[in-house]
C-alpha cells in the first residue's frame, strides 16, 4: 500500500508539473493566447522594452528574420500577453532601468535570475516571431509545421524558466545559464546587441557595461571560457574585445555536445528546477579556426578587419583579448582603434 501511495504521489507531482503552459507541446503561437501564461487575451507588449527603444531611438529601425526574407520594425514586434504578465515585465523593467542608470556596478549587482528574465523576454520574443513566420510560410505551401523532439524540449524548458517572472519558480544548485557582466567602453550614444534566438543567446553592450547570456547551457560555456574571464577581471573592455568574447561564447555554443536535463518538481504550488548532474559531462567538438575566424570577421567587419586578417598562414589567430604568443591579456588601452 505504501508503494502504491508513493506511486500516486509521483503521478500527482508529474501531472501538476505539466500544469504550467508549454506552447511547444502543441506548437501554440496564437495572437489570442498570452505568450507566457497561455491565458486568453487581447492585450500585447513589446518584445524589446519600450524604455530601451526610446532611450536609444531604434524603435523604427528594421530587424530581419533568420532567412532574411521578412523584416519588422522593432516597435512593431509585439507579443500577446495577459495583464498579469504585462505588469510583471513592467516591474522587472523598472528594476533593470534603475540598475542601468548606475552602469556596471548596478548591473553586476543584479541577481542573474533578473538578467535571465529580462534577456529571456527579448530572446523568446524573437523566437516566437521565428516560429510564427516559419509556421505561416509552411502553411502557404500546404505543409505542416513541426519541430524536432530535442528542440521542443529545449525551447519548452526555456519557456518554463521564463515563467519565473509570474510563477513561484526557484532554481536549485547550478544555474541553467551562463551570464557574464563586465565593464565596457563605448561611445555614449552607441547601443550594441546581438542575438541568436534559436540558440538562445544574447549580447548587450553600451557605454559602461556589457553582458553576454547563453540561456540554456547549464553554465558549461562560462566554465569553458573561465580562463579568459578571469583575465578580464578589473579591466574595462574595448568593443573589439567584447565582440571577440561573444564570438568565443557563440562558437562554443555551436560546438557543444550537450543536451541539458532538468529535474522539475511542482509541490505546494511551487516549482523547483534543478540541473541534473548524473548525465555525461559536456563535451565540445573540434574548434575549427577557419569557421571561428569567419564568425569573428562578421563581428569585426565594422573595423575593416576581415577573415584574411584574422587567419594568416603560419601565424596564430589574431586576438585582441590575448597575446597569441604569450597568452597575456591585451591591455584595452593599448588598442588604438576607435570605440
Amino acid at each position: 500500500m505504501a508503494n502504491f501511495a508513493g506511486y500516486k504521489n509521483f503521478i500527482f507531482l508529474l501531472f501538476m508539473s505539466q500544469m504550467l503552459f508549454n506552447p511547444f507541446k502543441d506548437l501554440i503561437f496564437d495572437p489570442h493566447f498570452c505568450f507566457l501564461s497561455g491565458t486568453l487575451t487581447n492585450d500585447t507588449m513589446t518584445v524589446f522594452p519600450e524604455w530601451l527603444m526610446d532611450h536609444f531611438k531604434f524603435g523604427d529601425e528594421r530587424i530581419e528574420m533568420m532567412d532574411k526574407a521578412k523584416t519588422y520594425t522593432y516597435e512593431d514586434l509585439r507579443l500577446p500577453c495577459s495583464p498579469v504578465v504585462k505588469k510583471a515585465f513592467e516591474i522587472l523593467d523598472v528594476k533593470i532601468q534603475e540598475a542601468y542608470k548606475t552602469g556596471f556596478e548596478g548591473m553586476a549587482a543584479l541577481d542573474d535570475v533578473l538578467l535571465f528574465q529580462w534577456t529571456g523576454r527579448m530572446v523568446y520574443g524573437l523566437l516566437y516571431y521565428e516560429m510564427v513566420y516559419e509556421r505561416d510560410r509552411l502553411l502557404k505551401k500546404g505543409e505542416d509545421f513541426e519541430l524536432s523532439a530535442a528542440l521542443r524540449e529545449r525551447f519548452g524548458n526555456f519557456h518554463l524558466m521564463l515563467q519565473s517572472v509570474i510563477e513561484p519558480i526557484s532554481f536549485i544548485g547550478k544555474k541553467p545559464w551562463s551570464i557574464v557582466v563586465f565593464p565596457l567602453k563605448y561611445s555614449a550614444d552607441i547601443f550594441s546587441y546581438r542575438d541568436d534566438a534559436v540558440n538562445l543567446m544574447f549580447s548587450f553592450g553600451v557605454n559602461g557595461f556589457g553582458f553576454i547570456a547563453c540561456l540554456q547551457d547549464n553554465g558549461v560555456i562560462m566554465e569553458k571560457q573561465k580562463e579568459i574571464l578571469q583575465k578580464i577581471e578589473g579591466h574595462v573592455l574595448h568593443p573589439l574585445q567584447f565582440e571577440e568574447l561573444f564570438a568565443r561564447f557563440h562558437y562554443s555554443d555551436y560546438i557543444v555536445q550537450h543536451q541539458p536535463k532538468y529535474e522539475v518538481v511542482y509541490q505546494n504550488n511551487n516549482t523547483t528546477i534543478e540541473v541534473k548532474t548524473d548525465v555525461k559531462p559536456p563535451l565540445f567538438g573540434f574548434w575549427n579556426e577557419d569557421i571561428f575566424a569567419q564568425l569573428l570577421a562578421n563581428y569585426w567587419q565594422v573595423y575593416g578587419i576581415t577573415k584574411e586578417h584574422i587567419l594568416q598562414p603560419q601565424r596564430p589567430l589574431l586576438s585582441f583579448l590575448e597575446n597569441p604568443y604569450t597568452k597575456d591579456f591585451v591591455d584595452p588601452e593599448s588598442i588604438s582603434l576607435p570605440f
